[in-house]
């Protein structure tokens, strides 16, 4: 609660983001995400009163009215506070805020380099970018870890490791469509990726490995088997072999059988990168290595060791002894690369959804349903790439994956024929809303400011209405939305910023500033107001505030005729002071005999005339002083008649009336100097 002046004025209440009490698996966390993605208002009862709300661009207002559902109405509600609901909570997240900056940059290089990109280079630069986005995620992982692990307090410890865990499983999706959608890796090339897919994403075995080599007796380790079931089940066989060759040292008994299941890894057929060979030379040495592991399975070669002989069945691909290890495996995503591996190293991509779903319903074993992720991961595997981005826009808090996913595949040509009933396509369509999220936060709106460039259908109006409402809390901020908009000739916009800087400027009387806006807008009638009060603040003081600019109008004075007299008064004051008085004094004329001058300045313009009628020299001609006259006498005719006066009143009428017998009498004076000069010039 926020208080001012000791009043609470105002309850900020963040929409809560539900967190998975354990961050071992992503998947819970989407789970409960889509369970609980409800937000609970404190002290209000929604079952008993009414609320009231509205919708703002990135926050909604809610409050309890003082009505309950019964139709009887209470003087004041019982919750006497009005709530600020945030949309977009992760755009507040200072971590993740690292994650949208440096996400931004990969964006626009890509959007700036799609022209050059053709052929091969193509689809290895596409590749190449997705990396860097994957990269960027798993640096903010790393920091949100080690967030969790520094925080005292064991709610933001909480927030952090469930962070953790929805940035994992957004890098595990990424990572699989990279694979499938990206990279299309042919058969062969796509076990070996799917290997490297599950190991990067399963990083406990490294710890684990560490542990038991780092005992004094690691095969007497307690997790010496458990390390070489996971290294096998992870396809990790030259590791196995070294665990192995130390059971086959610290156990004379069991070292004959370490060697023949050692050499069993050691020959298994994989198609490497460099590798030649094609995938029938493949299938065939497959082939026989596998009935080799048989043959050494039906002699009883491992019977005397329940664990290397679990690990020779596993190798044969046997789908109970992998059922059997449900708990090293952990889901069934890597029960379906490990069966792969060892029952279809060769898998073609068409045929990846058979295997996917099979190894779902037998890992599940009907005991549960299927979480988020898993559809999720299921959809890719079906290669149904807009499922993939229903899925992750329902069950992820924020639309920063699927903006930025949907992007890259639609640089792919994977997205072309999906357009969207309401004229933009998904791809817009989903950068548009995360750029509408950037906008409610005071810095990141700068960011969206780029992707709302960059969807040419309805970028450039919705930057339009969004630039609107940024709010112009400082004049440093205001001139960033200014040169935005000035860039992308925004004209109306930059009309509407500049006159609200310039109203800004006036309410506090910085007048200089509020003329200098006016003019940027282009806005006559605003000029005229400012100028007025120039003017007004010049017959109150004497002198004008703000020479340097009104010095240097140049051609913004024509932009109203108020702005031309100020700039054309000012001029005149600058001759005066250089006693160039005939320029001066023909200068004074013109602006009350061209009308420009305001009414209401005339006779500070006659007052200005006095010092010029009372110099030695004669400054007025004669035909000059009959205009002065003239312009004096309408001005003293078309004067309102006033009611009863009052004190104040007959004060300034005397004052006004000295002051037109002063005028009358010093313009009589120079008339008679005027008139004898021209006489004696035309006799000489």
């Amino acid at each position: 609660m926020e208080e001012l002046d000791g009043e609470p004025i105002v309850t900020k209440v963040e929409m809560p983001t539900v967190f998975s009490e354990s961050h071992q698996t992503a998947k819970r966390y989407l789970t409960k995400q889509k369970i609980e993605n409800i937000g609970l208002i404190p002290e209000v009862n929604s079952k008993k009163k009414q609320m009231c709300f509205d919708w703002g661009p990135g926050e909604m207002l809610v409050c309890e009215t003082s009505f309950n559902k019964k139709g009887k109405s209470e003087t004041v509600p019982s919750c006497p506070f009005i709530y600020i609901v945030r949309k977009d909570v992760d755009v507040y997240s200072h971590i993740l805020r690292k994650l949208f900056n440096e996400s931004h940059g990969i964006f626009v290089g890509l959007q700036r380099i799609e022209e050059e990109l053709t052929g091969k280079s193509r689809k290895a630069q596409l590749v190449r970018v997705s990396k860097n986005y994957r990269s960027v995620i798993r640096a903010c992982m790393e920091e949100m870890h080690q967030a969790a692990i520094a925080a005292t307090d064991p709610d933001s410890s909480r927030q952090f490791s469930s962070q953790v865990s929805i940035l994992s499983a957004m890098e595990l999706i990424w990572n699989l469509c990279e694979i499938l959608f990206i990279e299309v890796a042919p058969a062969g090339p796509l076990l070996l990726l799917l290997l490297d897919w599950v190991r990067l994403h399963v990083c406990e075995v490294d710890s684990m490995l560490a542990d038991v080599l780092g005992s004094e007796n690691p095969s007497k380790h307690e997790g010496f088997w458990k390390l070489v079931t996971i290294l096998v089940l992870q396809g990790r066989l030259d590791e196995a072999r070294q665990m192995l060759s130390k059971e086959a040292d610290a156990s004379p008994t069991s070292a004959g059988m370490c060697r023949v299941l050692g050499d069993l890894m050691r020959t298994m057929p994989v198609l490497s990168p460099g590798n030649t060979q094609t995938l029938t030379e493949l299938e065939l040495k497959w082939q026989h290595w596998h009935e080799e592991c048989e043959r050494h399975l039906q002699d009883g070669t491992f019977v005397s060791s329940p664990h290397l002989e679990s690990l020779c069945k596993i190798m044969l691909g046997d789908e109970a002894a992998l059922l059997e290890q449900k708990e090293l495996l952990s889901n069934w995503y890597h029960f379906l690369v490990t069966r792969l591996l060892y029952s279809h190293p060769t898998v073609k991509p068409i045929d990846l959804h058979f295997y996917a779903q099979s190894s779902l319903d037998l890992f599940l074993g009907g005991e549960s349903n299927p979480e988020p992720l898993d559809n999720i991961l299921m959809a890719a595997f079906e290669f149904d790439i807009h499922q993939v981005i229903k899925e992750c826009s329902i069950a992820l808090s924020n639309w920063w994956f699927v903006a930025h996913l949907t992007d890259l595949l639609d640089h792919c040509k994977l997205l072309q024929s999906h357009n969207l009933y309401f004229g933009s396509n998904m791809r817009e369509f989903l950068l548009l809303e995360y750029a509408s999220g950037l906008f409610s936060h005071h810095s990141l709106w700068q960011l969206g400011v780029d992707y709302f460039d960059y969807c040419p259908e309805l970028g450039r109006v919705s930057l339009e209405l969004h630039i609107e409402r940024i709010p112009l809390s400082t004049e440093q901020k205001a001139l960033k939305v200014l040169r935005i908009c000035e860039q992308r000739q925004m004209t109306e916009q930059v009309r509407s910023i500049c006159k609200i800087l310039a109203m800004k400027a006036v309410r506090n009387n910085r007048l200089g500033s509020a003329l200098s806006w006016s003019i940027r807008a282009k806005d006559a009638a605003f000029a005229t107001l400012v100028s007025d009060r120039f003017l007004r603040d010049y017959c109150e003081r004497g002198c004008f505030s703000d020479l340097d600019l009104i010095d240097n109008l140049g051609p913004a004075m024509m932009l109203s005729d108020r702005l031309t007299f100020l700039g054309k008064y000012r001029e005149f004051h600058r001759l005066y002071g250089d006693k160039r008085f005939v320029d001066a004094a023909s200068l004074l004329l013109s602006l009350m005999t061209s009308q420009i001058a305001p009414r209401s300045f005339w006779m500070t313009l006659l007052t200005d005339a006095l010092p010029l009628l009372e110099q030695k020299q004669v400054i007025f001609s004669a035909e000059q002083t009959y205009e002065l006259l003239r312009c004096l006498e309408d001005l003293t005719s078309g004067r309102p008649v006033h009611g009863e006066p009052d004190a104040q009143q007959l004060q300034d009428d005397d004052i006004e009336t000295t002051k037109v017998e002063m005028l009358r009498l010093s313009l009589a004076r120079n008339l008679a100097r005027a008139i004898i000069k021209e006489g004696s010039l035309e006799g000489s």
